[in-house]
């Protein structure tokens, strides 16, 4: 099938550029790019203005299969995906039974083939995400694992931390770390400091979250190994990262969109959808996690999706779970609070959501280039559209964001060469 994707503007993150170009797509690969393309044997699917991105890859959700399916599936999780704009998820490993074991990662796998967009599971680090053995890495790395994590859990052992890096180097393998000192953040709630004082509530002071971050940079300077900082979400994380990439450690680090446009005074709703760990913030964080985008201390934002049931939500604050649903929200929420306000450019925010990612992961590279794979994302920067949690493809329907009208949808993916999702509103009408 040929594509053309007709009177929009391209997105370059490498050039660092958007030019007005069509773009055609052929056998799943950007065939040519240019001003004006006719191909009338193609189909042509008409962009009027809108931006052309390379595919975003959320490279930290979690899709609950198997063991917990009333929560997610991987089809119901990658349709959302999809919905959301993002053209490949990596799945986190907290699972029931965690992916500790080529068994699951194998199931994983094969539960893959039926996904509309491409998934990368992500195997446990310890065996049971315990923190007390080492997993089987090497089985992990053949069964097809793209990195190792045992997000949700903290290591808290330095040296099963020093093991797992230093294994992970021998399978080149990145480290995704959950930075939390369970000692410290023990059983807290929200962030702790005024408001959780204000609201009664048990809180987890950032230092939960930066003496964990601090060990890990030690520990990936000492091993020379490749490291992640998931859900960056405090200002004193984004110093200790920053000061490390100075000093040459092999870091990378993520933040979550809620974790930029929430505070913890959302909290005072006791809106459980408001829990999330790390938890929500201050004003003062949020500054410094914008900060860190803008000069690259923080290379990537992903979504931490984290499904949820109703019923699961709907209940005390105390006895919640932590998680967001995030998928569908995420790019809208991030143009409308980096972009419009001047936090980012477009090409930035293409750079932390699509070839950032890629490249941190070793996938296929997220440019559009001509014989590249044709992997693409078009968002509508114009497009205002309430959030609507009720419609939501996800089966996790725990959003804070259910009613805020938000600008610049995504309203077309494209997965090697196949348009798979063209629904929201005055997008992507095809032509003859």
């Amino acid at each position: 099938m040929k594509l053309l994707l007709k009177g929009g503007s391209v997105v370059d993150p490498l050039k660092e550029r958007v030019l007005r170009l069509d773009v055609l797509v052929e056998e799943g690969k950007i065939a040519a790019l240019a001003p004006q393309i006719e191909a009338p044997d193609a189909e042509i699917i008409s962009i009027d203005e809108r931006l052309v991105c390379p595919g975003f890859v959320d490279m930290h959700c979690h899709l609950r299969e198997p063991g917990e399916e009333f929560k997610e599936t991987i089809l119901t999780g990658t349709r959302a995906a999809g919905r959301g704009g993002f053209t490949a998820v990596v799945c986190m490993g907290n699972t029931k039974p965690p992916a500790d074991s080529r068994a699951v990662i194998e199931f994983m796998k094969r539960q893959v083939e039926t996904a509309p967009v491409p998934v990368y599971p992500v195997g446990c680090a310890t065996k049971e995400r315990k923190g007390e053995e080492l997993a089987e890495i090497g089985d992990l790395a053949e069964a097809g694992a793209i990195a190792l994590s045992d997000d949700g859990n903290s290591i808290m052992s330095s040296e099963v931390m020093r093991r797992v890096l230093e294994y992970s180097r021998i399978f080149d393998l990145l480290v995704i770390s959950h930075c939390e000192d369970r000692n410290l953040s023990g059983n807290g709630v929200m962030h702790e400091g005024f408001m959780s004082t204000l609201l009664g509530l048990r809180g987890i002071p950032r230092a939960a979250e930066e003496v964990h971050v601090a060990r890990d940079l030690i520990l990936a300077e000492m091993t020379g190994a490749r490291l992640h900082i998931a859900h960056v979400s405090s200002a004193g994380s984004v110093q200790l990262i920053r000061e490390a990439k100075s000093r040459g450690v092999r870091v990378t680090a993520e933040v979550a969109p809620h974790h930029l446009c929430l505070t913890d005074a959302a909290v005072q709703t006791f809106d459980t959808n408001t829990k999330v760990n790390p938890p929500l913030r201050t004003k003062h964080d949020i500054e410094a996690l914008c900060a860190g985008l803008r000069d690259g201390t923080i290379d990537v934002i992903a979504t931490d999706h984290a499904p949820h049931t109703a019923e699961e939500k709907e209940v005390e604050f105390n006895y919640a779970p932590f998680g967001i649903s995030g998928l569908e929200t995420a790019v809208p929420l991030m143009w409308e609070y980096l972009v419009t306000r001047g936090v980012l450019s477009p090409v930035e925010l293409v750079q932390k959501m699509a070839f950032n990612p890629a490249r941190i992961l070793g996938l296929p590279e997220r440019v559009i280039e001509v014989g590249k794979q044709a992997h693409l994302t078009v968002i509508d920067p114009h497009l205002k559209l309430p959030v609507r949690v009720k419609d939501f493809v996800s089966l996790g329907k725990n959003s804070p964001f259910d009613g805020w009208e938000l600008q610049g949808w995504p309203v077309l993916i494209i997965v090697s060469g196949e348009a798979i999702y063209a629904e929201r509103t005055g997008a992507g009408e095809k032509g003859d």
